[in-house]
């Protein structure tokens, strides 16, 4: 969303890391890209103009084509405790951040990400690697 919204209190922060990581490339998954668009085109998205699903979703699209992009599958389960250690989760709001760095660390990437806040240790092969914040 920050490099989507230049309006986003993050969008400089993530167009710095973008111009300087991109040649590694970049993952996405159907969570990422289905949040993206849900929370951007809901009418109560604090913003002057209103996105549109179809603007968001060409947008997403140009920069999948554009770039060194992967489409990761949502392939992994919170049931599986080879992967996530459910003791370790706080509370409901780490959800869709352990599950992304769970699915970041199967696939041998990383999440990317300006919370401070993922307990690393919840998911367990992810190593300081696996997460990186900007």
């Amino acid at each position: 969303m920050a490099l989507l919204d230049y309006k986003h209190v993050f969008h400089t922060r993530a167009h710095d890391w973008w111009a300087i990581n991109i040649k590694n490339g970049w993952a996405s998954c159907p969570l990422t890209e289905n949040g993206v668009v849900r929370i951007m085109s809901n009418p109560n998205y604090d913003r002057p103009h209103q996105f549109s699903v179809s603007d968001l979703i060409g947008r997403l699209r140009g920069f999948t084509d554009e770039t060194d992009h992967e489409f990761w599958a949502d392939s992994i389960s919170f049931l599986d405790d080879t992967l996530i250690n459910s003791e370790l989760i706080h509370g409901p709001k780490q959800i869709a951040d352990l599950y992304l760095l769970a699915l970041a660390t199967e696939h041998h990437g990383r999440l990317v990400t300006f919370d401070q806040g993922i307990p690393i240790s919840a998911v367990v092969r992810a190593i300081g690697n696996n997460l990186c914040l900007i």
